[in-house]
């Protein structure tokens, strides 16, 4: 058994805690990782912390290493870069001492089948890395919304993956783009991308092409009013158990309105026959070399901090964008 691993899980809605975790040694096919960052999913990991999952979402919320169930005690994460410094016999080979992305909670070493892992590509340094998960989820959510060239887009909510979404729209030629978020602060990251950024919904109608990512319902309300004929609303945020008020009355219907949902889950159908979850997440990790998306994380702590920092984030998260955990390399 290799010792010293730690991880750290939700031990009820509101309090989390650093455990001790057994370790294998890596087994045929297997690689043994020791983490180096760990990106925190704020939304979603702030109502896993808070046990706000619906039990009617247990099942279809689990992350692909969680250990226990919802609301806990449970070990929940997906977003982990390391170094792969060990081998099993019959693995693909090749990894070892390479820098890879991992869908795994947070742990400072773990033992995972060497398909679980994807190699970072050339010129993406670790710390950035720990965006993979937050680009995947804008790279499905811009596949699903489909903006074209010339279409009048409005992105509300600039937070991680508001911000990656409303980054992938505006390289669309012609694309007139407005990403809106009500709090000020977030118009130095939108500078930074090169976004035109607003604090208020567009008093006019007649988007093509609406995107809420605000994870706040009120937003969504809004929404609807900005779309024009046959305009198109992407849902782009997930309320756990929280009821959300939707105005499917008014010019839902006059104006022949399309509601979709975006998740991350599950590829967009027309690109199911082509594209494999590998594939996408070979892509997000490409698209990250930009080192202008590093404005997007705004915070950093060590693991040993983490249940505290989880909490504050949980509790009041402030201006954060990407929380990123640091490990100890010794």
């Amino acid at each position: 058994m290799i010792r010293g691993a730690r991880a750290f899980w939700v031990v009820a809605p509101g309090q989390g805690e650093l455990r001790p975790e057994p370790l294998p040694e890596p087994g045929p096919g297997e690689l043994l990782v020791r983490t180096l960052y760990s990106g925190v999913s704020r939304g979603t990991e702030s109502l896993v912390f808070r046990g706000e999952v619906p039990p009617s979402e247990w099942s279809a919320m689990r992350a692909p290493f969680q250990e226990g169930r919802f609301p806990g005690p449970v070990k929940y994460g997906y977003q982990s870069v390391g170094r792969v410094e060990g081998e099993g016999e019959g693995s693909d080979g090749g990894l070892l001492g390479r820098e890879v992305f991992c869908l795994f909670p947070h742990q400072t070493r773990f033992v995972v089948p060497w398909e679980a892992v994807v190699p970072l590509p050339t010129g993406l340094p670790a710390p950035r890395a720990v965006l993979a998960a937050n680009m995947e989820t804008a790279v499905n959510a811009h596949w699903d919304a489909s903006p074209r060239t010339g279409d009048r887009v409005i992105v509300i909510g600039a937070g991680v993956v508001g911000l990656l979404i409303a980054w992938l729209t505006a390289r669309i030629p012609g694309v007139e783009l407005t990403l809106v978020d009500v709090n000020p602060e977030r118009v130095r990251v939108a500078a930074a991308l090169d976004l035109p950024f607003a604090t208020t919904l567009p008093d006019e109608d007649g988007a093509d092409l609406v995107i809420h990512a605000s994870g706040n319902p009120a937003g969504l309300e809004g929404a609807m009013e900005l779309l024009g004929p046959e305009g198109t609303l992407v849902e782009v945020s997930w309320f756990g158990d929280r009821p959300v008020p939707l105005p499917l009355g008014g010019a839902f219907h006059s104006r022949r309105l399309t509601l979709r949902s975006s998740q991350v889950g599950r590829l967009p159908p027309e690109r199911a026959p082509r594209w494999t979850h590998r594939r996408r997440m070979e892509l997000a990790l490409d698209l990250l070399r930009d080192p202008v998306l590093d404005h997007l994380v705004t915070s950093e702590s060590s693991f040993d901090e983490l249940p505290s920092v989880m909490a504050e984030l949980a509790d009041s998260p402030g201006g954060t964008l990407c929380h990123r955990v640091r490990y100890s390399t010794t």
